[in-house]
């Protein structure tokens, strides 16, 4: 299951994290961590029963009635705690320390993605239910009324994300949503039959202090895409990682091997791993090993185009050969009958853009492979026909979609999600896709018909604020002139904020905190400056109602500037 990158709502869905669309890991297509519509739909380390652990999972999540549909099927077996305020989590780590057990925390959505393939693979395993009996199991749908609350108390943003915490509330680690869910479980009773928190484990490895291989194994599998600074800032991370890969014990090699590939994916300008000829043949003998590149999956999947980047900079000869070999991995896995069919589409579209790789970025119709290009529509159409899991198909047919715009099918693409509309719990994230699909392609009144209509069908506090900011930017870009239709959307955005308590705090904040940034970009020479004072006292009584305590006043009175 992928980790959604960060990019746009028209970009690949498996990948999307952090914006007003679905983010990276919200995405359909690495199913990472889910953002929203600006950033294109496009995918746990666990401790101590007794005193310990909780667990965070980035995925995405519900938008209506999400723990409705979270309680009612795949899940039902889970006796999961819905928590919406302060008072349900301190209930829920009331009872942890009771029981003596640990909290496990699920940070979700009803449309993303990844979190869609979490129920589809994860939460509705035998194993899974039976293992959740030892922890205390709280879900948190972003869409609840104070979930955007919470999500600022754990410092959680994309969806989904699981976090793991011991009895006395302490964070023990951050548990990866897009590695596959076997993976999961083994990362999960690790962490249950004891442990110490991550931060801990992760200051001795820095100072050369003996850390056991449980441990290491711990560091390998953090959620390093959802750690929100909680252990290193992000442009600190690849360095990082390449410092844990150059320490860890030799005889830990899977653990080593796993640290060293995800610091060359978080690698960037200089930063990091440097690329030497030694190493890219060490990934090359890495590649050409099944066994490797089945434990190493998630990573190779996800981040495919990344790591090779990271090895050769510029295209050539070194750049080919490990695009080669890349291709060769990726193709075994995608033919892997023990991966999630979520996992073999992610790594049929790793594939797709390692073949775009040396082509421009918003090329249309990108020069592949015939051969590759077969695969896609046959993939593609095995898994419209033989997928019926609403949860599953939430996570395949988005990811699906997007693979058939990268390979330059957009008809087909429209195609398959149109026929998918009446078949999603959630059609307004489809109608991103269809949105995104149509801007790409210059059809800017359809972009925005589509747009208008993903928001007009979305459902959730968080979800209708992230939807409405999605709407608004591409009016904003796509009809600059049309003042009217700016001002209203805009006007509707202030109005359900004022309706909502918690439309200031995290994933909603930076929704309108998005809308206030564009006014300001599109009123640049004060041509609309009457539109912007309007909407300024509108959004006045709405920051003047909150408390002067809440954090949520300073951020409302910012949204909009003088």
């Amino acid at each position: 299951m992928r980790r959604y990158r960060k990019i746009r709502a028209s970009q690949n869905p498996a990948r999307a994290i952090r914006t007003a669309e679905p983010a990276r890991h919200e995405r359909p297509r690495p199913f990472p961590l889910c953002v929203g519509p600006t950033e294109n739909p496009v995918p746990l380390m666990l401790t101590r029963p007794a005193l310990a652990a909780a667990l965070a999972l980035s995925l995405c999540g519900l938008a209506a009635a999400p723990h409705a549909a979270l309680a009612a099927t795949a899940t039902s077996s889970v006796a999961w705690l819905e928590a919406a305020a302060d008072a349900d989590v301190e209930r829920a780590f009331a009872q942890g320390k009771a029981e003596r057990k640990p909290v496990l925390v699920y940070w979700g959505a009803q449309w993303c993605p990844p979190c869609n393939q979490l129920k589809a693979t994860l939460f509705n395993r035998q194993d899974f239910i039976e293992r959740s009996k030892s922890f205390v199991a709280v879900h948190i749908d972003g869409d609840l009324p104070g979930a955007q609350k919470l999500g600022t108390r754990f410092k959680v943003r994309g969806y989904p994300t699981m976090i793991l915490f011991n009895t006395d509330g302490a964070e023990i680690t951050r548990l990866p949503g897009e590695v596959d869910a076997p993976q999961v479980m083994s990362v999960l009773q690790m962490g249950l039959a004891g442990g110490r928190p991550v931060k801990a484990v992760l200051a001795e490895a820095r100072a050369g202090k003996p850390v056991s291989a449980n441990e290491w194994r711990m560091l390998a599998f953090y959620s390093w895409d959802t750690d929100e600074a909680q252990l290193v800032p992000e442009n600190e991370r690849a360095g990082l990682l390449a410092q844990l890969a150059a320490t860890c014990p030799a005889a830990e090699a899977d653990t080593a091997t796993r640290l060293r590939l995800k610091a060359l994916a978080a690698s960037d300008e200089g930063q990091g791993v440097k690329p030497d000829a030694a190493l890219r043949d060490q990934v090359r003998q890495w590649l050409a090993n099944a066994s490797i590149t089945r434990a190493q999956m998630d990573v190779l999947v996800n981040t495919a185009p990344e790591i090779v980047k990271a090895l050769a900079p510029q295209a050539g000869a070194d750049r080919q050969a490990l695009v080669s070999a890349f291709d060769s991995a990726l193709l075994r896995l995608q033919g892997d009958a023990t991966l999630s069919r979520a996992d073999r589409m992610s790594a049929l579209i790793g594939r797709v853009d390692l073949a775009r790789l040396d082509q421009p970025k918003d090329t249309l119709a990108p020069k592949l492979p015939a051969a590759l290009v077969k695969q896609v529509r046959e993939d593609v159409a095995r898994a419209d026909k033989e997928i019926t899991d609403g949860y599953e198909r939430q996570a395949v047919i988005t990811a699906a979609a997007h693979l058939l715009g990268e390979a330059g099918l957009w008809k087909e693409s429209d195609a398959l999600l149109k026929a998918s509309l009446a078949k999603s719990h959630s059609p307004y994230y489809l109608m991103s896709q269809l949105a995104g699909n149509a801007k790409k392609q210059g059809r800017t009144a359809e972009a925005l018909s589509w747009y208008e209509q993903a928001y007009a069908k979305s459902v959730g506090p968080a979800t209708r604020l992230q939807w409405g900011a999605a709407y608004f930017t591409a009016l904003v870009e796509l009809a600059p002139k049309d003042a009217a239709r700016i001002e209203k959307t805009a006007a509707q955005l202030i109005q359900e904020a004022g309706s909502q308590q918690g439309a200031f705090y995290e994933r909603s904040a930076r929704s309108m905190q998005r809308v206030g940034k564009l006014l300001a970009t599109w009123n640049g020479q004060g041509q609309h400056q009457a539109v912007v004072d309007r909407l300024r006292e509108q959004l006045a009584p709405v920051c003047a109602k909150l408390p002067a305590a809440d954090a949520q006043k300073a951020t409302c009175e910012k949204v909009i500037k003088a």
